[in-house]
């Protein structure tokens, strides 16, 4: 929906979240033998006949060389007692599966798996799909690494869940994307998996900090701080990038990090022009039809499209198949549920408009929030199926609750409301005819 004059709905009570705990394995306990001689009525000491207590220390040897030392005894079970992992030779994909959580579940390399399946890192699988899983390697352990690492530094960890990305682990958290890869020794190709912990926060980088000279007499130190770029960095203390880039050893695709110090040069004598920060095209404009946005809902809007640009998404022709399934799922025609995908979006779930309207069916939060309500459930609109669960949730409701169809397909567009109160606009006509007309194609 590229507009914000649906009806506001009332704010929706915040979920629980549940979090699960993995079995623990039981615990061996030994404990020692002793001896004990009961009390009697006497209590003043006797003497113990010298053939007695030799039998009694006999006794007593026994059950000590009988007692396994506790310093012997393992804290888990041996590898070569555990039972063996046994690995099926496919698996049949399920809603909510992803390739490297099903890698992760039979101790299998997640490449691997990719490569067995002719599949790349950006591929999308469906439910129903069979994977095969005989002859996939295991991974290398790496994993320890990471969390030793965490603890060393005091940063704390994430443990991710089927679903997530490092885009959305990163806005989760506030923090940086680039900042969550290099705590992590990762990057944009990275494959993530359920259970896997990431390392989030604060402490020391994983990642080595580019080797900088020392300052000299002209030059000076600059402590970069989050939002910075090298280009505004150098715009910003007068000097041209270039110099920046050479003082510090780094290049114009280099990742920086808050907390790491650069050398900035003596100002140069003639520097270039350096368009600042501030001044860069965003990735999704202010404006839209002759319409301006204003800056806040502008700014949500490049941060969902950051995070849809960094998470692998569904080709055009895999999408579509997304919205049919879903339409047919839910009781409605599919062809009219791809014609306004195709209308909205192209079957794109990156776009996003500058009303903050996201993915495929091109919902507004607010409308995505009115979809959760009557799905029964949170719906992710960056989730290629949660989006359009959401679209054909929004269509299903204003049919039935529209005088006609064609009221129905502008409230999409115009608003329920608007279009009940002032009628159909002139573009909101044409929107209709569009809709109608690709419906037909569809069919």
């Amino acid at each position: 929906m590229t507009t914000t004059s649906s009806p506001k709905q009332p704010p929706r009570p915040s979920l629980p979240m549940i979090a699960a705990t993995t079995a623990t394995l039981p615990a061996v306990m030994l404990s020692s033998l002793a001896l004990a001689q009961p009390a009697g009525a006497d209590t003043r000491p006797s003497a113990i006949p010298a053939t007695l207590a030799a039998a009694m220390e006999a006794q007593a040897a026994a059950a000590k060389a009988g007692v396994i030392p506790a310093a012997s005894v393992p804290a888990a079970i041996p590898a070569g007692l555990q039972p063996a992992r046994v690995t099926p030779s496919s698996h049949r994909v399920v809603r909510g599966d992803t390739v490297s959580g099903i890698a992760h579940r039979y101790g299998l390399s997640t490449s691997a798996v990719l490569r067995l399946n002719n599949l790349k890192v950006n591929s999308v699988i469906y439910p129903g799909q069979k994977l095969k899983l005989k002859g996939a390697s295991a991974p290398a352990p790496r994993q320890a690494a990471v969390t030793a690492a965490a603890a060393s530094t005091g940063a704390k960890t994430y443990t991710v869940k089927s679903g997530d990305t490092l885009g959305g682990i990163a806005a989760r958290h506030g923090v940086k994307l680039s900042q969550v890869l290099g705590w992590n020794r990762l990057s944009l190709s990275s494959i993530i998996y359920p259970g896997q912990k990431i390392r989030i926060g604060a402490g020391a980088a994983t990642s080595p900090a580019p080797a900088t000279p020392a300052p000299t007499a002209a030059s000076r130190s600059y402590t970069i701080k989050s939002g910075d770029t090298l280009s505004g960095i150098a715009a910003r203390h007068g000097v041209r990038l270039a110099d920046v880039l050479s003082a510090n050893r780094l290049k114009v695709t280099s990742i920086i990090y808050p907390g790491n110090k650069l050398v900035i040069p003596g100002k140069s004598t003639a520097p270039s022009p350096v368009q600042p920060a501030s001044s860069v095209t965003p990735l999704v404009p202010s404006s839209f039809l002759g319409f301006t946005y204003p800056a806040a809902v502008v700014s949500s809007a490049n941060k969902n499209k950051a995070l849809l640009n960094a998470s692998p998404v569904p080709s055009l022709a895999q999408m579509k198949s997304i919205v049919a399934d879903t339409a047919r799922r839910m009781g409605v025609d599919p062809a009219l549920a791809l014609a306004f995908a195709y209308q909205e979006s192209g079957f794109n779930q990156r776009a996003v408009s500058p009303a903050n309207a996201i993915g495929t069916m091109q919902v507004i939060p607010s409308s995505g929030e009115w979809a959760s309500d009557l799905v029964g459930r949170k719906l992710n609109l960056l989730d290629p199926y949660d989006n359009a669960t959401a679209g054909v949730a929004i269509i299903r409701q204003l049919i039935r609750t529209s005088k006609n169809l064609d009221h129905a397909i502008a409230g999409y567009y115009q608003g329920q409301y608007s279009v009940s109160k002032y009628g159909m606009y002139s573009d909101t006509k044409t929107y209709v005819a569009a809709i109608k007309a690709h419906r037909k194609n569809f069919a």
